[in-house]
């Protein structure tokens, strides 16, 4: 049925239930931070990530493909991008406010047109290096460098912007007749190897059936988030649909308010929205520019 919707609508759709997706995931792991360590949340995550998207890669026929040398080596980008980009958010989403960490996430979209114009050559004009320029003003309004409530972690939200872009503008350059489902499975596998490899240089926490709950409950909105992360950015128009992850912010106010009692302050809210302002904004030049 939603195959029969505009391409600009399925790609608002996608993305809409990916950033919910991932919204209720930064929020079980960040309770799951009260028990467990990064890493080995991570990595008890992955490992129901990779067994779930192994068998759902599997049946759909999307485990086993043949791959062309470039591809390889994008998807490769891709993965080491997610890695280092899920580290650092969510080190700051274990460390400080969700909705904090969320809200200077959302410049990703002004840093992906930024990435853009410096690595792939596409045209940015005077307006919307301005709104850039606005929005991460925005974002310094969130983080508040040097004062009462600065939260050094702050900078690991920063950290994922970076490849979180990266992986967005390699995701753009991957094949589309590689599956959403394979680039995923191979992605959560990458974080499985990674995090096993760090183990045994972290406390371990024994499992009960409570606090391996909440992770397998991580894992299959993860899957969500990873699959709906790809099909998102390639099906419709990407100035239409990338406004549509700023919905994830909803999310994190309302879950941390429900979760963590953490009512964001004014400041916050005031950052955020020129954020997301100047996100749209920037969308809606190129799209201006895109029916020139």
């Amino acid at each position: 049925m939603i195959s029969r919707l505009p391409e600009n609508i399925q790609g608002a759709l996608f993305m809409t239930v990916c950033m919910a997706a991932f919204g209720i995931n930064d929020a079980l792991m960040k309770v799951a931070s009260a028990d467990f360590s990064l890493i080995q949340a991570i990595f008890i995550r992955s490992v129901f990530t990779t067994v779930l998207l192994g068998i759902y890669a599997w049946r759909t026929s999307g485990l086993w493909v043949s791959v062309e040398k470039n591809d390889r080596k994008l998807i490769g980008l891709r993965v080491g991008a997610e890695i280092c980009g899920a580290f650092c958010f969510l080190t700051a989403v274990f460390n400080m406010p969700l909705a904090n960490a969320t809200s200077i996430l959302q410049s990703v979209p002004l840093a992906v047109t930024l990435g853009a114009a410096i690595f792939l050559d596409e045209k940015v004009g005077w307006r919307r290096f301005g709104a850039i320029l606005l929005g991460f003003t925005g974002v310094l309004i969130i983080i508040r460098p040097g004062s009462e409530g600065f939260n050094s972690y702050s900078f690991y939200a920063l950290g994922a912007i970076v490849f979180i872009v990266l992986r967005d503008l390699t995701t753009r350059r991957v094949s589309g007749n590689v599956p959403s489902t394979f680039i995923s499975f191979l992605t959560s596998l990458g974080i499985m190897v990674v995090t096993a490899g760090m183990l045994p240089f972290t406390e371990w926490t024994p499992l009960t059936f409570e606090n391996t709950g909440i992770l397998a409950l991580t894992s299959l909105f993860v899957i969500i988030g990873y699959t709906l992360s790809v099909s998102s950015v390639r099906v419709g128009d990407i100035a239409f649909v990338s406004p549509f992850r700023y919905t994830i912010l909803l999310w994190s106010i309302i879950l941390g308010v429900l979760f963590f009692g953490d009512i964001p302050d004014h400041w916050t809210l005031i950052g955020s929205a020129i954020v997301v302002v100047m996100g749209i904004y920037t969308f809606y030049r190129e799209q201006k520019l895109a029916a020139r």
